[in-house]
């Protein structure tokens, strides 16, 4: 039998137990650090200085990022984005690397249909949730004109907050809330990417669970169904209350996705796999007949050998009406200022 994903080859291995925890940081990992320090401080530096390039599609750019490594809920954040400013008039368009696809190393056009290991995990949900243009390409600056010129009034880019040469008018940091920056330093000493107060600089702070501090906007995934992966009728999420399933969670931060089930009284016996794993039907060799909950991004890997016991679970972003006042509040002033340059 397959050995799942407490078998080595599944295993968290790339997020140490000393970025979350009490252990000590290992002697070479800090001596990396200090090298990793001095790198991306000189790549910031250049484009600042304007040494390396920078490119402006010419309409409004919001970036969706951390400064830690791992997942944070950049992705529901991005759906909820789409969602609302399309709903006031706005045509978004969504930048993405995409991350983990296999198959073409080439930009390409994503939407509902096409292959994870074409167009990642993570924009296939996106284009599976709002039907927005996306575009999945490493240079983040090039799919940001793509979308531009395909009829997008405004690019969201999910997670480029450290992809400089393309130009934003704003930045949303998104931040773990339970976890935050772990042990405060740098890659591969700690989890991450950018000092502290790179994320200060940031216009906007979003605190996915936990408490939000001042000038952090809070923000809840809410979840209340699953989703047959093969097709058909949903059921209540809390339906599975007192039963106990198997959850599945390739994700960033699995244990978030564990305790929300937990909350609502399901009895969870834990999957973790690494982010962006790509599955296979041997992974789901569980030993027991229970019913499967899994995340989005995970499901849509999944189609081609799910069984009628693997579900879904979609969650929703909430948050506060302020932040979105606030938001469109920041873009009605760049579309008055482009207004008075043109002039």
């Amino acid at each position: 039998m397959n050995p799942g994903p407490t078998g080595p080859s599944n295993r968290r291995e790339h997020q140490p137990a000393y970025w979350y925890g009490e252990a000590p940081v290992p002697l070479g990992a800090r001596l990396l650090a200090s090298v990793y320090a001095v790198v991306t401080s000189a790549r910031r530096w250049l484009y600042r200085k304007g040494w390396f390039g920078r490119s402006h599609p010419g309409v409004p750019v919001i970036v969706v990022g951390n400064i830690t490594a791992g997942g944070a809920g950049k992705t529901p954040l991005t759906i909820a984005l789409v969602e609302r400013l399309r709903s006031e008039g706005w045509n978004p368009g969504v930048a993405s690397r995409g991350y983990g696809r296999t198959d073409v190393a080439d930009a390409v056009w994503v939407d509902a249909d096409t292959a994870p290991s074409i167009g990642g995990d993570e924009p296939v949900l996106i284009a599976r949730r709002t039907g927005a243009r996306l575009r999945a390409d490493r240079d983040r600056a090039a799919a940001a004109k793509a979308l531009a010129e395909a009829g997008c009034d405004i690019v969201i880019c999910d997670d480029g907050l450290q992809h400089y040469r393309l130009q934003r008018d704003i930045e949303i940091e998104v931040v773990d809330g339970r976890r935050r920056y772990g042990n405060g330093q740098l890659l591969p000493a700690g989890p991450l990417r950018e000092l502290p107060e790179r994320g200060s600089q940031c216009d906007f702070r979003v605190i996915n669970g936990g408490e939000a501090g001042f000038g952090e906007w809070p923000m809840r995934l809410l979840a209340d169904r699953a989703v047959p992966v093969r097709g058909g009728r949903p059921r209540p999420l809390d339906s599975f209350a007192g039963h106990r399933v198997h959850a599945v969670a390739g994700i960033g931060n699995p244990d978030r996705f564990f305790t929300m089930l937990r909350g609502l009284g399901i009895a969870v016996v834990p999957h973790a796999f690494a982010d962006h794993h790509r599955y296979r039907a041997a992974d789901f060799e569980f030993g027991s007949p229970l019913p499967v909950l899994m995340t989005e991004k995970d499901a849509v890997k999944c189609a081609e050998f799910a069984t009628d016991a693997f579900h879904s679970v979609p969650v929703q972003a909430e948050l506060p009406e302020g932040f979105w006042v606030s938001l469109l509040d920041r873009l009605q002033a760049l579309d008055q200022n482009r207004g008075h340059e043109s002039d």
